[in-house]
């Protein structure tokens, strides 16, 4: 890997042979784990500007319509989040000089605060090329990190790492976007009402000598004061296409009476073996990824394919030793004259996936020259811990890539696009549609993550009869498969909000994720508690689950800052003003300085006596409140869905949707239509 220093440049062609796609990371964290930025793409000319404001990508316009650009969203890390962008350097337009990647911070927030600024790059095979750490990020709103940019007919990167005090709007316009002149414009592109003629820091850095000449200083300048053009009044950058969603209530059924069923264009209650919902699945799926382009896209971008045209194939034989090989389904993208290809392994109903058979299609594709064997199962993937291991030989020129996807994700992404991001047109949204009732059919065996694993019922019951001991191999097992179920309850809530639901990781930067594991699992040897946090996009606070396997009680809660301004008991009644659709069992604590506890009560109780949040001593500050919930895990001691996996997920349910929801900061939710109240 290369690693890369200020002003420094690079060529790509240098560094992989695999190159007409590459992954751009840009990644970040903080002590508390909250510390965020939003990252921005923008497409500039030989004049270093944008063509028009469709060149300008964030994420209210995350997709380029030539499939050039992509932004993929955010993956938490152990201290903070990654955000990745996915480029198809051979979509690029040929009037597009140079590509610059910047990140921005909102509400006043500065660079300096966070630690561990990061840009690295990979290839299309998921192999990390460069890296470029910054670390002189000091007090800017908004850092330009890098750039590729052509020279001679071949694609180059160059670390920046410049910053910049005028934030994302400041940013944007010296580029060439257009930009609203009132607050409201302002606020959509940068989280504040900055002063938009605030200056920007200029740096140079240095290039080859043929570079310096072309590209001087970036950003471009400014126009002195009193040359300021006029500019015209723009619309904040939107997707060119007008996006089609499933209307928020369902039409009204012409059945004449309940027992009545749907014809659906995707049946699985004739499935009887697990053969064949695999097979069934796997069809099901590749036929509406090539249909549904966005759909396609969006599940490939992530493992390096082009934007291009699809195909995709089920039961393919493929010659491998005296026996032929049939991989469940092939993906290929066409673009430009080259193709992209992987081979799918599917499995449904909890089956877990086999390793001979994936080593055998890891071996066929880099016989063939393929660049990927992506497996789908009902398992959610781990940092740091593939689900299956394969050996990769060395000695092959050709790399392949090995991902995975979940069942789970498959239909997040399904529900994020027919629900509130919107596609092409409604056909698009009905096959759409077709796709996720079918994946939520008890008898498709796509339901994502539904097994604790065989070491659950075991260390439940060491943990009741205080038998388990730090170093149990079981123990590890167990919360492995929690942060799994955690990973998946983000997915459906996130799809079911529209909006980013991520696991919160507070650890040291740099961190083994299985070493975090290890400890993780020593401590709930001891206290037999598993905890994880979720950061919902627009919620205050972040949402903790608990599950305390010595109670049988699983806790949901949410910590929220005292307000800045006004009185300690005008923040108690607005607070028990605002939770007045809010569970009566719901518990309310007043957190105060120091280690002593502060008051506490039930809503109930709560209602007619806001005052009693208050502490005894006046004198005593108030640093906020904690709301929690207490739910019971269930009676079932089994390992399946019906037990623990269900009640964890109905726990962070019903919090956000009965306290959570009701907060500053929480937008409102979308009714459930009938279709999803009787699919769910």
């Amino acid at each position: 890997m290369h690693e890369m220093i200020k002003g420094s440049n690079v060529s790509l062609a240098a560094l992989s042979e695999n190159i007409d796609s590459v992954i751009v990371s840009l990644s970040w964290g903080s002590s508390t784990g909250e510390g965020d930025a939003d990252v921005s793409v923008l497409l500039l000319n030989a004049n270093g500007k944008v063509r028009s404001d469709a060149d300008f990508h964030f994420y209210n316009n995350p997709v380029a319509a030539d499939g050039s650009v992509q932004l993929l969203g955010k993956t938490p890390t152990a201290d903070g989040n990654e955000d990745r962008i996915s480029f198809d350097l051979t979509a690029v337009s040929s009037e597009v000089d140079r590509i610059v990647l910047a990140a921005s911070r909102y509400e006043g927030a500065r660079f300096g605060e966070l630690e561990g600024v990061k840009l690295a790059l990979a290839d299309g095979g998921g192999e990390e090329l460069l890296r470029f750490a910054i670390d002189d990020a000091d007090s800017v709103s908004a850092i330009i990190f890098g750039e590729l940019y052509r020279r001679a007919e071949e694609w180059k990167f160059r670390a920046i790492g410049q910053g910049y005090d005028a934030g994302l709007a400041g940013l944007a316009t010296d580029f060439g976007v257009d930009i609203d002149d009132d607050a409201t414009a302002e606020e959509t592109l940068d989280g504040t009402a900055g002063d938009d003629q605030a200056d920007a820091t200029a740096t140079v850095w240095a290039d080859e000598p043929e570079r310096q000449e072309t590209l001087g200083a970036v950003p471009s300048p400014r126009q002195p004061e009193g040359e300021v053009q006029p500019r015209k009044s723009a619309a904040r950058p939107r997707t060119a296409k007008k996006k089609v969603t499933l209307p928020k209530a369902a039409k009204k059924t012409l059945a004449e009476n309940e027992s009545w069923k749907d014809a659906r264009l995707f049946p699985a209650s004739a499935l009887k073996s697990d053969r064949e919902r695999e097979t069934r699945a796997t069809s099901v799926l590749l036929s509406v990824m090539a249909q549904v382009p966005e759909f396609g896209r969006r599940l490939t971008a992530a493992f390096g394919a082009p934007a291009g045209r699809m195909e995709t194939f089920t039961e393919v034989t493929l010659p491998h030793g005296d026996s032929p090989r049939r991989p469940d389904g092939v993906i290929r993208v066409a673009r430009a004259g080259k193709l992209w290809t992987a081979l799918v392994e599917t499995k449904t109903n909890g089956s877990a996936l086999k390793a001979d058979q994936v080593q055998a299609y890891m071996d066929i594709a880099a016989r063939r020259g393929y660049e990927a064997v992506i497996t789908l199962s009902n398992d959610v993937a781990l940092e740091g811990s593939p689900l299956v291991e394969v050996k990769i030989d060395g000695r092959r020129k050709h790399k392949v890539a090995l991902w995975h996807l979940s069942w789970a994700e498959v239909a997040h992404q399904a529900q994020m696009l027919i629900r509130h991001e919107g596609v092409g047109n409604a056909a698009h949204a009905w096959l759409l549609q077709e796709l996720l009732h079918y994946l939520r059919h008890e008898n498709s065996g796509c339901h994502g993550f539904q097994n604790m694993g065989p070491a659950w019922v075991p260390v439940r019951n060491g943990i009741d009869d205080e038998t388990l001991c730090q170093g149990d191999p079981r123990a590890l097992e167990v919360v492995e498969s929690w942060e799994r179920l955690i990973r998946q309850v983000c997915l459906r809530l996130g799809g079911e909000l529209g909006q980013k639901v991520l696991p919160d990781h507070r650890a040291k930067r740099g961190i083994d994720p299985k070493v975090l594991r290890a400890r993780l699992a020593d401590q709930f040897c001891l206290d037999g508690r598993l905890q994880s946090a979720l950061r919902i996009e627009q919620t205050p606070g972040v949402l903790t689950i608990s599950a305390d396997l010595r109670t049988g009680k699983l806790r949901t809660s949410i910590e929220i800052p005292a307000p800045e301004q006004g009185y300690p008991l005008s923040w108690a009644k607005r607070l028990v003003r605002r939770l007045a659709e809010a569970p009566a069992d719901l518990h309310i604590e007043t957190l105060v300085g120091g280690e002593a506890g502060g008051p506490r009560g039930t809503l109930e109780r709560l209602r007619p006596e806001p005052a009693d949040l208050l502490p005894k001593d006046a004198g005593t500050q108030i640093v906020g409140f904690r709301l929690s919930l207490l739910k019971s895990m269930g009676s079932s001691r089994g390992n399946a869905e019906s037990g623990f996996i269900r009640s964890v997920d109905d726990a962070v349910n019903r919090f956000y949707t009965t306290v959570a929801v009701h907060l500053d900061g929480a937008p409102p939710r979308r009714a459930p239509s009938k279709e999803e109240t009787t699919t769910s």
